[in-house]
């Protein structure tokens, strides 16, 4: 009996293998084939027309060479904007490290797009700081510019305030993981702080590089929230955005897909030959960190000043937003001439705005949960049940971080078409079941990251030796390993629930009616309908600031700098 025991336990990680290759498969693989199989046909048959249409056409090219621009620029400027202060992070000591270092996660705290409607407010022809040089005398009201422009600069700039944090994470788990013995031996060779730099520290940050870079680049390659809030519609993704919210979606709208696809996955590929190459093996871990330095006086004020202007200058929008949230009379002044409580009473007692909220905990807290049991059971398998497969189950619950959610969502628009067998839970009806799966697919990297990384700390000898007692696999896993990875469990989960609360692409994308509408989808509409409702949408944006920034606190006290491995790609 117990060597039948035996034998069935030893099926299970296969089992447990093919199960999550067929989830993956269903709801990503799947979609994905399905979008490009729609991008593919002209007239019933299978053909290039929609893609060469596109290219041909200069109007529509425009707006995918616009799209390219706006993420190498943004992805240039977060790396120029991250790396120094991730070297004074992780190469310094000073009073209060680790609290400026948390400071600089708070621009995460809220989607871009959201930030975007304060920064309107204030740079907008007859905005705030058109109201300061008004009443400075520098310039007459006949003469009040608009900041903005095109909208594209605004939309750099959000992006990276934005998306520079995660960048950051990454480059600062790697700076910790550099042995200082490389550093000593240089300086014993005589080579300079500079030297040291170009020849140590850059080669083996090439994988924080990557990682941060991917993450970003997709991420503003993609975005539709920020241009769609500063009206700047030549972007490949608006046009997509719009395409998908037709009734009858044309071929046209997935050649888009097709060409966005192909952009996103030779962009990060060529990426991840340039600077993915993984460091030798003997370089992976530090005893202690690199270089750390004592800052005293004069140093640690200006290094705090670094810090503290970086935060301020990101953290600008979201006090805007908060600032929106709490107006009651605002028009063509400087500072609202009065305050009020009544938008925030209105999301939390009107019922629509209600429902959103609701949702947003609905969608977040189920697609968490599906993705801490896949993703600590995918964790498990390629770190700790290591077979010909476990390699290829890493890269593919990888794939999502190569693949924009707006493409991903008209994946799960194609599979979910009226007239198909998924119809029922596609956004004609009840799109739960789909937003659910869609928020999961793409935050499993960042649990299986989060989970392999605890699992890489933990000796598997401490498994064998309560084996060796008479423990079952399972039991040992459960008793031994389970308690000691729980805070990376944890912490992935907290993270992935953070950024399921703020979706923007699938939740624009796949919520279309609304009674399903999640936070972001209920703020872009209501400004969308009436433009003076910024207020309420500022309303709901303080909401799930709230929701976003006590998680992502949370995330932060219980991994600290090893939070860089959940973005590690």
């Amino acid at each position: 009996m117990l060597t039948g025991t035996k034998r069935t336990g030893k099926y299970i990680p296969t089992l447990l293998f093919i199960l999550i290759c067929a989830f993956f498969g269903a709801f990503f693989i799947y979609p994905m084939l399905l979008a490009v199989k729609e991008g593919l046909l002209h007239d019933g048959d299978l053909s290039l027309y929609w893609v060469i249409s596109i290219v041909k056409n200069k109007i529509l090219l425009q707006k995918f060479i616009n799209s390219l621009l706006l993420a190498v620029i943004t992805t240039f400027l977060i790396i120029c904007l991250s790396l120094p202060l991730a070297m004074i992070s992780a190469n310094c000591s000073f009073k209060g490290r680790d609290i400026a270092a948390n400071l600089l996660l708070l621009p995460m705290i809220m989607p871009p797009f959201v930030g975007a409607l304060s920064v309107k407010r204030f740079f907008a022809q007859h905005g705030i700081l058109n109201q300061i040089l008004i009443k400075a005398g520098v310039i007459e009201f006949s003469q009040a510019y608009d900041w903005l422009g095109t909208g594209f600069a605004a939309v750099v700039l959000m992006q990276m305030l934005h998306l520079f944090p995660i960048m950051y994470l990454n480059l600062t788990s790697c700076l910790s993981n550099i042995d200082p013995m490389y550093y000593e031996a240089a300086k014993n060779f005589g080579a300079s702080g500079w030297k040291q730099f170009w020849k140590i520290t850059l080669p083996l940050l090439r994988p924080g590089i990557f990682a941060g870079s991917s993450i970003v680049f997709i991420w503003s390659f993609t975005d539709i929230g920020t241009p769609l809030i500063f009206d700047y519609n030549e972007l490949a993704s608006v046009k997509v955005f719009n395409e998908l919210q037709q009734s009858n979606i044309s071929g046209s709208a997935y050649g888009f897909v097709i060409v966005l696809l192909l952009v996103s996955v030779a962009c990060y590929s060529l990426t991840k030959v340039v600077l993915g190459k993984p460091v030798a093996s003997d370089t992976s871990k530090a005893t202690v960190s690199a270089q750390s330095r004592r800052l005293s006086g004069i140093k640690t004020f200006l290094v705090w000043l670094l810090f503290g202007s970086v935060t301020l200058i990101a953290i600008m929008p979201h006090l805007g937003v908060i600032v929106t949230a709490f107006a009651d009379r605002w028009v063509s002044t400087i500072a609202p001439e009065s305050w009020t409580l009544n938008h925030m009473k209105f999301v939390l007692t009107q019922q629509q705005t209600r429902t959103s909220i609701i949702n947003s905990l609905k969608y977040a807290s189920c697609s968490t949960l599906l993705d801490i049991v896949i993703g600590t059971t995918a964790a498990w398998l390629i770190i700790r049940r290591k077979h010909f497969g476990s390699r290829a189950l890493d890269s593919m619950l990888m794939m999502p971080l190569a693949v924009p959610g707006l493409i991903l969502a008209a994946g799960f628009i194609a599979m979910t078409v009226m007239g198909s067998r998924f119809e029922r839970i596609g956004p004609a009806y009840n799109p739960f079941i789909i937003i659910v799966i869609a928020y999961a697919v793409r935050r499993i990297p960042f649990v299986v990251r989060g989970v392999s990384a605890g699992l890489q700390q933990i000796p598997v000898t401490l498994e064998h030796a309560a084996m060796n007692l008479g423990a079952s696999r399972f039991t040992a896993f459960k008793r031994i390993t389970m308690p000691l990875i729980s805070a990376n469990i944890i912490a992935a989960g907290v993270l992935t629930f953070a950024f399921a609360m703020l979706e923007v692409s699938d939740s624009l994308v796949l919520a279309q009616q609304a009674a399903h509408y999640p936070i972001t989808k209920q703020m872009y509409v209501s400004v969308a309908a009436n433009p003076d409702a910024v207020n309420i949408a500022s309303a709901l944006g303080v909401v799930g600031m709230v929701l976003l920034g006590g998680s992502m606190f949370a995330a932060s006290m219980l991994m600290g700098r090893k939070l860089g491995a959940i973005f590690r790609v």
